[in-house]
């Protein structure tokens, strides 16, 4: 044997080794790198970029987004709720310096959060384009052809029969065209492909979680969230000088707010009132009336209710929160009116406990010197009795039940007129002394429509009554429905790359050298199941009508001339899986791991 022959020999296996090997795999993934490639830093770098894009990456990238979304839900967030926010951090003043240092109320926006999420974008993007690249390349490529043994192969059923194989061959590619296979026939052998649907799970799932982040980034750059405290009877324009607090991102700002209008006429609020679960919420729904633009005329009804917002524009407006709001009237000593009003109180426990200030700036002059009065207390919704020499005044219920205003009295001066910014929530008593009566600082428990005569003449205060207000979120976020079609078209990619199986059948049919044909049958799945068995038999029962096979055992003589003798493996001859039985649809080596 000459060189040049030995060669091509060598060539020639390495080629049919590498049919076999493209015939054997059922999926488009890239394959995986245990090391860098190449030399140097471009190697280095080769390899890196194939781990970011690998499925594995990816997967724990989304892993820790999750992980770092939770944070999100439990702190209390500056875009959602500014209220919220600084209520937890004058509550937890020791670890609020370190949240703040580590972005945790600004979890979404913060730099740790956004890493990841672009890591993840780019290791998607990574996966998908090559990935789908090689898949249109499988679609336009005919079906792997045979590998040269078919027994190799996980399920395997043969027989002997009279028919010519070309028409064997020629039925068996029928049958497979008639199953929604992609068959294709070469000379003696039918190579036939399904369950590419499966693959389209995959590509779709990772195109839809592409989206999903798409949707989640697009709302990220051109969103706004506000915040609107209001109560019984008033309404607000959706300006940035009518709002609370407002948040813009890049590409939305103050000046791209949605015009609209609304106003609270009332708002309904009910409790359980007995039971295990007594105090408990049953409803919250604020009456609105709103009208989109700036036309009053068009101003017609709605209600916000809980995880049901209102629609106005391209806006949505939630209902995050409601409390009391007392109404206070507060008179000089000359018995001039020097303020009235409703003043919301901020609830400090499910029973609506409520804390709040009541600053009255155009009191007037007293002793000849220009005075301000500044009044803080609790508004309970349900008040005891007697309050709890340890506790103070508690609510018993959310509900108003029996309400009562709890106040005390400062007067000299607010510092309003200062210029500087002030919590309206918060009385700031640097520049103020309290009120005294019997020597014991000015208080008092009204009634609704009960007054209190402060103590060294400054006048009176009358609790006229209470209104309930509620707080709202106006939100506009773009990319909330790319997001939500992303959820669903991923959901259903999973389903497909679940449960549809990507599954190749093989027919061989060779005339035998004594007469008669032997054909092959041969089945490969990507998962092991049964349905491949399962398909193979139904294939060879309905091959019969065109290739029965033979009941008489072939002579051992003749199974001299068969075109393969010698045992395999299992120690089958070609002869004994040539007379199998039809529906002898079985693996034929349960070790193998081809």
């Amino acid at each position: 044997m000459t060189k040049t022959t030995t060669d091509r020999e060598q060539r020639a296996a390495a080629a049919q080794g590498a049919t076999e090997d493209a015939a054997e795999r059922l999926t488009t993934a890239p394959a995986d790198s245990d090391g860098p490639t190449g030399i140097g830093v471009l190697g280095w770098l080769r390899w890196m970029w194939r781990q970011l894009t690998s499925m594995r990456v990816a997967l724990i990238l989304l892993f820790l987004l999750s992980l770092a979304a939770i944070p999100g839900s439990l702190i209390p967030q500056n875009g959602q709720n500014q209220f919220k926010v600084q209520a937890w951090k004058a509550q937890h003043t020791t670890v609020a310096p370190i949240y703040e240092k580590l972005q945790l109320f600004d979890v979404y926006s913060s730099v740790w959060f956004s890493a990841i999420y672009i890591l993840l974008f780019v290791s998607l993007a990574g996966c998908i384009v090559p990935r789908t690249w090689q898949f249109v390349g499988v679609l336009r490529s005919r079906p792997p052809a045979a590998p040269r043994n078919l027994t190799r192969m996980p399920v395997y059923a043969a027989w002997r029969t009279d028919a010519d194989a070309a028409a064997v061959s020629s039925a068996a590619h029928r049958l497979l065209r008639g199953r929604r296979f992609r068959a294709h026939l070469d000379g003696g052998t039918v190579a036939a492909e399904k369950g590419y649907l499966r693959e389209v799970g995959n590509l779709v799932f990772h195109l839809s979680l592409f989206a999903l982040l798409g949707g989640f980034a697009w709302a990220s750059l051109a969103s706004g969230t506000g915040g609107k405290l209001l109560v019984e009877g008033d309404g607000y324009a959706n300006t940035i000088t009518q709002l609370d607090d407002f948040t813009g991102t890049r590409f939305y700002g103050s000046d791209d707010l949605d015009p609209f209008y609304v106003k609270l006429n009332s708002f309904t609020s009910k409790f359980q009132t007995n039971g295990e679960q007594i105090g408990s919420a049953r409803q919250f729904t604020a009456h609105v009336e709103y009208y989109d633009g700036s036309d009053p005329s068009k101003l017609k009804p709605g209600k916000v209710e809980v995880n049901h917002p209102l629609e106005v524009g391209d806006s949505k407006f939630y209902l995050i929160g409601h409390g009391y709001a007392p109404v206070v009237t507060v008179r000089n000593a000359a018995g001039e009116v020097v303020y009235t009003g409703a003043t919301p109180f901020l609830p400090q426990d499910g029973n609506l406990t409520s804390t709040g200030v009541i600053k009255v700036s155009d009191y007037g002059e007293k002793d000849g010197r220009k005075t301000q009065l500044g009044l803080s207390g609790f508004f309970l919704p349900t008040a005891p009795v007697a309050f709890d020499r340890n506790t103070g005044p508690r609510s018993l219920f959310p509900g108003d039940a029996d309400p009562a205003l709890v106040l005390n009295v400062y007067a000299g001066d607010l510092g309003t007129d200062s210029g500087l910014p002030q919590n309206i929530y918060q009385l700031n008593t640097k520049n103020l002394t309290q009120l005294q009566q019997d020597g014991q600082p000015a208080k008092a428990r009204l009634k609704p429509g009960q007054g209190w005569t402060l103590p060294d003449g400054y006048g009176t205060v009358t609790f006229e009554g209470y209104k309930q207000w509620a707080s709202f979120n106006v939100s506009h976020r773009p990319g909330n429905g790319i997001a939500l079609a992303g959820a669903v078209a991923a959901i259903a990619g999973l389903v497909g790359s679940l449960f549809i199986q990507r599954r190749r059948i093989w027919v061989r049919a060779v005339a035998l050298p004594d007469g008669g044909t032997l054909v092959e049958l041969a089945g490969l799945g990507r998962s092991e199941s049964a349905k491949i068995a399962e398909e193979l038999a139904a294939l060879a029962v309905d091959l019969q009508d065109d290739a029965p096979a033979l009941d008489d055992e072939p002579d051992d003589d003749e199974s001299e001339d068969e075109p393969d003798d010698e045992p395999d493996e299992g120690g089958t001859t070609g002869a004994d899986k040539a007379s199998a039985p039809a529906t002898s649809a079985v693996p034929a080596d349960p070790n193998s791991k081809e």
